[in-house]
């Protein structure tokens, strides 16, 4: 399962129901990890694990998600007008290390 780590404001967003979206920069690392668990389809759905910071025992979210290719909401960190993976949240299935 890919772990990716995001800040904290996103994290309480997304726990929250109120983020629905993560991006990732387009590009061949973003690419390669993406691939492994949605074997680089669009419109792939499967599990992360969405950490707040690095380490193990840091709050994890694990989420069901889509991956797709689009521009992103700035409310939500994306740049104006830029494409971006996006990991649309289809349902938060477990909170741990709280």
């Amino acid at each position: 399962m890919l772990t990716l780590p995001i800040k904290k404001k996103w994290f309480d967003m997304i726990k929250e129901g109120i983020k629905k979206e993560e991006y990732r920069e387009i590009g061949q690392y973003w690419e390669t990890r993406l691939s492994n668990v949605f074997n680089g389809l669009y419109g792939e759905k499967g599990y992360i694990l969405l950490r707040n910071g690095y380490g193990n025992d840091k709050p994890t979210i694990k989420c069901y998600v889509e991956l797709n290719r689009n521009t992103g909401k700035e409310e939500w960190g994306a740049e104006p007008n830029k494409e971006y993976y996006v990991l649309k949240i289809l349902s938060v299935e477990e909170v741990s290390n709280e």
